[in-house]
């Protein structure tokens, strides 16, 4: 990018703030002569962008509301999904909150009046993701991935400890926290490593030759990975119970696992759950706090058995 193109889109992003600009303020914030704002301004008008001149003792600038978006024109549906997408960036985990409002606002001064009014109507809260992540975490990783170098980075709070070396496969975005999946080269395995616990080292490293993954994709294979798996987005322990409720009531707090329920003739449900482990599937039956009975198979028996003692020697033991 030249000087005088980088200077314009300095200029253009100042009028897009939606103020009045003397010349003069617009020359020292840009460091370069009345006549060159003067000048620039011109060329701005000629990309389509409605620049108003004010008058007065100091004169002035005003990007018009209504302008085009040259070379970026949108049309209805494309502005709209711009607004929702970034009124949604405080929950992504991202911590560029700031200039995604000031990207709305930018966005939002060169629509049309019809498409600000449907912009404007658009308004929702949603929780903020206490989880943050630097953006530039995410763009180095990102590249890293994309240029397949060898990233290097500290990890944790411990800062004394070596920096991990990997070889970066692929960001993956879940549940409102970001990852990056890649190759430890020190463990010699497969690893997933959470962004916002990150610092990049830099140089990148030396390129590689990427490894094939154990899951079909990054998004399954994070998804296996939380699941106690490493190829298949699927619990390793699913077992089967019949609970004394109807699925009306069981529907709303199913949980996290892979629940499948059937209502009976006498109105309780049997119910397939999945969890990390046999115990984790009573768990999940037990906070319905009505009878269950286990159907199968063996193992989710003899967990049932293992836990009831267990709960037994707790309710004996003196207080």
């Amino acid at each position: 990018m030249t000087g005088s193109s980088s200077r314009m889109l300095a200029l253009l992003s100042l009028l897009q703030t939606p103020r009045d600009w003397p010349g003069r303020v617009l020359a020292d914030r840009l460091d370069v002569s009345s006549r060159t704002v003067r000048r620039d301004v011109d060329r701005l008008r000629e990309l389509g962008y409605r620049i108003r001149a004010i008058k007065g003792p100091d004169g002035g600038y005003r990007l018009d509301a209504g302008s085009e978006l040259p070379p970026l024109l949108f049309d209805d549906a494309q502005a709209v999904a711009i607004a929702v997408a970034l009124q949604t960036v405080p929950s992504s985990g991202i911590d560029i909150d700031e200039g995604a409002a000031r990207a709305l606002a930018t966005v939002r001064q060169v629509m049309p009046s019809r498409l600000r009014h449907r912009v404007d109507g658009i308004r929702f809260t949603g929780s903020e993701n206490t989880t943050r992540v630097d953006p530039a975490v995410l763009e180095a990783a990102s590249a890293a991935v994309r240029d397949r170098q060898v990233l290097r980075f500290d990890y944790g709070p411990d800062r004394d400890r070596p920096a991990r070396r990997t070889e970066p496969h692929a960001v993956v975005a879940r549940e409102g926290r970001w990852y990056l999946i890649a190759w430890d080269l020190e463990a010699d395995d497969w690893r997933t490593f959470r962004l916002d616990n990150m610092t990049p080292r830099i140089p990148t490293g030396p390129s590689f030759t990427p490894r094939p993954l154990p899951a079909a994709d990054a998004q399954t294979y994070l998804a296996a990975r939380a699941k106690g798996s490493t190829t298949t987005d699927a619990w390793p322990c699913v077992g089967e119970v019949v609970i004394a409720l109807p699925p009306r009531e069981i529907a709303p707090w199913a949980g996290e696992g892979e629940w499948e329920w059937e209502e009976l003739p006498d109105g309780s449900c049997r119910v397939t759950i999945g969890s990390w482990s046999w115990v984790g599937v009573l768990a999940s039956v037990a906070r319905f706090d009505a009878p269950f009975t286990v159907v199968g198979p063996e193992a989710l028996r003899e967990a049932a058995g293992m836990l009831a003692q267990r709960f037994t020697a707790a309710a004996d033991s003196p207080s």
